[in-house]
């Protein structure tokens, strides 16, 4: 066997001096198509409130949704993600379980207004509820906390209105174990078996959300979500895992969440299940350390964003959610 040519014969920066090679050689390359743009949507009309956490980020009433999911359109974007923002919350969220719910008369907007772009749901009950936890709550041994197998009814209920307002994916982001099963049951159950969902698999109780919880005004009134969303310290094995289990419910997606803390998570997903498709959920902490690093002058906005997306890419997820997805798809196509 031949030994390896080593220095002088082979240098590396061969394939760095010009541009052109560099692009040549280029494996990781990012593609509008692959990302999603997250929006916040809540009743009124020519409502677009700027986000104090998140520059450049804002709750859009659907009048307002409906220009940004044109623009998503003509920039190529792989679609939407709606997240919703009631008038009126209640212990139940109410609001998730019925047509006239925001975020099911977004979803019925939107694809009327925007038909060929996919639109994708988060489905959760946080948004909804007063108490901010993604489920029903009861009292067990002196403790408040997300009663499971009751939750999971609401959730297929909550993504059989999806369904019926054209919703095109089910993106379930609460946790509950079982939760793609009871989804999958819910949604063939109503005619809609050719819906495919994307599963938050594997979510993190991450510091990560601060900025996410004022956008979609869901910050817990109490304790926190550790009981239900992963153990920022618990082994990778455990989320492959969570994964297997919504694998073997059905997920026809997967998606971590957060993305730069778990870049080993992502790999080990892709290479673990190559043949199902693999998101990452760039956060809303994500974004706002660097805008207000940018904002400082600290970095170059841009190239450090281009890079995060490389690398989350990089690290194996085929599908990026990001509040970037406009200005990356600007620049790649520019």
């Amino acid at each position: 066997m031949n030994a390896e040519p080593s220095f002088p014969t082979l240098r590396m920066r061969r394939l760095r001096y010009n541009a052109g090679v560099r692009s040549l050689t280029r494996r990781t390359r990012l593609h509008p198509g692959s990302l999603i743009l997250p929006l916040f949507v809540r009743v009124g009309e020519n409502i677009r409130q700027e986000i104090g956490s998140m520059p450049g980020q804002y709750q859009l009433s659907i009048d307002q949704l409906i220009e940004e999911a044109k623009e998503a359109r003509d920039l190529g974007l792989g679609g939407v993600i709606l997240f919703g923002i009631p008038d009126e919350k209640d212990h139940q969220g109410s609001d998730a379980l019925h047509a006239g719910g925001i975020v099911q008369q977004a979803v019925a907007a939107v694809k009327n207004a925007v038909p060929n772009l996919l639109v994708l749901t988060d489905l959760c009950m946080c948004e909804y509820t007063d108490h901010g936890h993604c489920g029903i709550l009861h009292d067990q041994a002196g403790l408040t906390d997300v009663s499971n197998d009751p939750t999971l009814e609401y959730l297929g209920k909550q993504a059989v209105t999806h369904a019926e307002q054209g919703a095109d994916v089910i993106a379930p982001s609460g946790m509950m174990d079982g939760m793609v099963q009871a989804i999958r049951s819910a949604l063939d159950g109503a005619g809609f078996a050719h819906i495919p969902i994307m599963s938050y698999a594997a979510k993190y109780a991450s510091s990560y959300y601060g900025p996410f919880r004022d956008a979609a005004e869901s910050a817990p009134s109490f304790g926190d979500r550790r009981t239900y969303q992963m153990d920022p310290t618990a082994q990778a094995e455990q989320a492959l895992r969570e994964v297997e289990l919504d694998v073997q419910e059905g997920a026809d997606m997967l998606m971590v969440k957060p993305a730069l803390a778990y870049l080993d998570i992502i790999t080990r997903v892709a290479q673990t299940y190559p043949g199902i498709p693999l998101a990452a959920y760039n956060v809303s902490g994500e974004y706002s350390m660097v805008k207000a690093a940018a904002a400082n002058g600290w970095i170059d906005e841009a190239r450090v964003v281009d890079e995060t997306m490389t690398a989350i890419h990089r690290a194996g997820a085929g599908i990026i959610l990001t509040y970037w997805a406009k200005d990356v798809a600007r620049r790649v196509c520019s």
